[in-house]
Parts: structure tokens; sequence; C-alpha cells
């Protein structure tokens, strides 16, 4: 049964990069957007923010949250596609073949999960050209990689949750919004100590701060200390809690 819903998943991922191959503008689209903020923040405001020596140079300090804002603006993309499979009848097409049920929602999220970590190089490569200089390991890039990539199926098992429950292919796509701006109010772009209080209590007990601040000290080669074990049961978390409502609301929609 494992191998036979294996296989599915495998088949229809096939599908769903094809379609992604077909359309690299998504890809590239996804990784305008960071990379023009990133110009902004180092050419325009990078100058007169003061990060308090955290980094070696601005450009350090903001890319984990140009990253971040990266995988939110892709996984709009997965509950964007899942809206118009489910209107346009594809879903009760599987339904009547021998497919496993989870293999079509897996897709999804594998398919979200490649077209990210391809925008995230992009994204990375145009760093370099700008300027970024790491001196990270080999294992300090695997444990950022390994971040990115929870974030990355967190985030988009929320977009399915959007996708499912969308009424308008305008509204499957809007979910995203909050999560793109998200790292604007938080230790991304500047110090949050540099914020007036509430915003500053806010910024410090959100999701993305601490994951920032993991990805930064890996980067920078500094210790991660207790930061990463918040990252990771905020990411934990959202990613148990969006799955279930994922599943939920699947089983609801195709019985």
């Amino acid at each position: 049964m494992t191998t036979h819903a294996l296989g599915d998943t495998a088949v229809l991922t096939k599908r769903s990069l094809r379609h992604i191959l077909r359309s690299p503008d998504t890809i590239i689209t996804t990784a305008v957007m960071p990379i023009a903020i990133m110009l902004l923040f180092v050419f325009v405001f990078g100058g007169a923010i003061d990060t308090g020596g955290v980094s070696d140079s601005y450009i350090d300090y903001m890319l984990p949250g140009i990253l971040l804002i990266t995988i939110a603006s892709g996984v709009a993309y997965t509950s964007y596609r899942l809206f118009l499979d489910l209107q346009g009848g594809i879903f009760e097409r599987f339904q009547s073949m021998p497919i496993a049920r989870s293999g079509v929602l897996w897709a999804h999220v594998l398919t979200s999960l490649v077209a990210n970590l391809v925008s995230l190089a992009i994204v990375v490569a145009a760093a370099v050209l700008f300027g970024l200089r790491t001196g990270a390991s080999i294992g300090a890039w695997l444990a950022a990689a390994g971040i990115l990539i929870l974030f990355t199926l967190a985030m988009t098992w929320l977009a399915v949750v959007a996708g499912l429950s969308a009424k308008t292919v305008d509204g499957a796509s809007a979910f995203s919004y909050p999560l793109i701006f998200l790292p604007f109010i938080s230790s991304a772009f500047v110090p949050t100590e540099s914020m007036p209080g509430p915003v500053q209590w806010f910024a410090e007990n959100q999701p993305v701060t601490p994951i920032v601040n993991t990805l930064r000290a890996l980067f920078d080669e500094q210790p991660v200390g207790g930061q990463i074990w918040i990252a990771l049961a905020w990411l934990v978390g959202i990613l148990v809690v969006a799955y279930g409502l994922a599943i939920a609301l699947y089983r609801r929609r195709m019985s």
C-alpha cells in the first residue's frame, strides 16, 4: 500500500513539475520580487540602517529575511494551482481512478518544494553578486537548507489549506500577502530593539524572528543558542496544524 502511494505521488509530482517547466516564468516571478527588495534595501536604505554590528555587511544581515519572503511568494502558486485543479474537476477524475488520495496533495507540496528551492538558489546567487560574503561551513549551509525546507513545507501546507477553502482564484493566492509582510515586522531588516514597544513585543514573539536569527547565526558562523529550538518549535507546530487542516478539508471536499 505504501509503495502504491509513493508511486502515485511520484507520477502526479512529475505532472505538476511539467507544468512548472512549461511556464518557467513562475519561478522567475517568484525570485524577481525578493531580488528587487534586496536591491532596494541594500543600495538605497542599507547605508542608513544600523544593525548593531550583528553582521559584517547589511546584505549579510538581511539575506535570511529575503529567503523567507522568496518562499512566501512561491507558495502562493501552490494555492493557485490547487484551486484551478479543483475548479477544473481534475480531482474528481483522480477520485474515479485507482490513485492514492494522499498522492494528489503531496504532488502539489513536492512541486512547491522543488520550485522554491530553485527560486532560493537564484536569490542566493543574486545576493553573491550584490556583495554577499559568508564563511559558513558546509554543515552550516546544510542546517540552513534544512530549516528553509521545513519552512517551505509548513508554508506550503498552509497554501494547501487556502487552496482547498478559497471561493475565488484571487482568494486562493491572496493568503500569501500576510506571510510576505510578516518578515518586515521581525528582526529580518532591522534589530527589534529599534522598534516601538508593542511592535517590538510582536516582532520578538512571532515565528519569523527566531527563524531569521537562527539562519543569520548559521551564515555568520555564530552560536545559534536557544533560537534554533524556538524556530523548530514554531515550524513543526505550524506544519502539524496545517497538515491536519489540509487533510480534513480535502476529505470533506472529496466525500
